[in-house]
């Protein structure tokens, strides 16, 4: 799956100042609500805000993929932010985040979720790709770093 495909440059957010895990997910949903408007935001975040109950969706090297379910939505939708300042994400490795890419999936949505979950994953353990996403500068050179990345296919 190409990234292309999940993110728009409506929803790629570059250098967001001074948040918690709290506010970042309030962002990212409000984010994707202003593009998607079938997506409810306060629905949205308080999914996100669910999904970090059961674990942190920080994966570690400073990212984390925040995902849930959502009705209205017919396909994969994304949004990445960046962050001025790292901000402590509960994640794997105890690191504090400055990446975030969400990920939405539909409510009916069988296992395709979880690979390209795990497709997102994986690209993002590319130290070049994360350091590529780090020092844009603006909101569409994070799109373009983003998107000039191919998502790798799980193994």
């Amino acid at each position: 799956m190409d990234i292309q495909s999940i993110i728009s440059p409506s929803r790629t957010l570059c250098g967001i100042e001074g948040i918690s895990k709290k506010r970042a997910l309030e962002i990212l949903a409000n984010t994707i609500s202003a593009d998607v408007p079938s997506i409810d935001a306060d629905d949205l975040f308080r999914r996100l805000i669910a999904r970090e109950r059961l674990g942190s969706t920080g994966i570690g090297k400073g990212i984390a993929i925040p995902h849930c379910r959502v009705d209205n939505c017919d396909g994969t939708v994304g949004a990445l932010i960046t962050l001025k300042a790292p901000i402590d994400f509960d994640a794997i490795d105890s690191e504090p985040v400055d990446v975030l890419f969400a990920m939405l999936v539909p409510e009916y949505a069988g296992d395709e979720h979880l690979q390209t979950l795990a497709a997102l994953a994986s690209s993002l353990n590319d130290s070049e790709y994360r350091e590529s996403l780090r020092t844009a500068t603006s909101d569409a050179e994070l799109y373009q770093a983003a998107i000039a990345h191919q998502m790798a296919s799980p193994s």
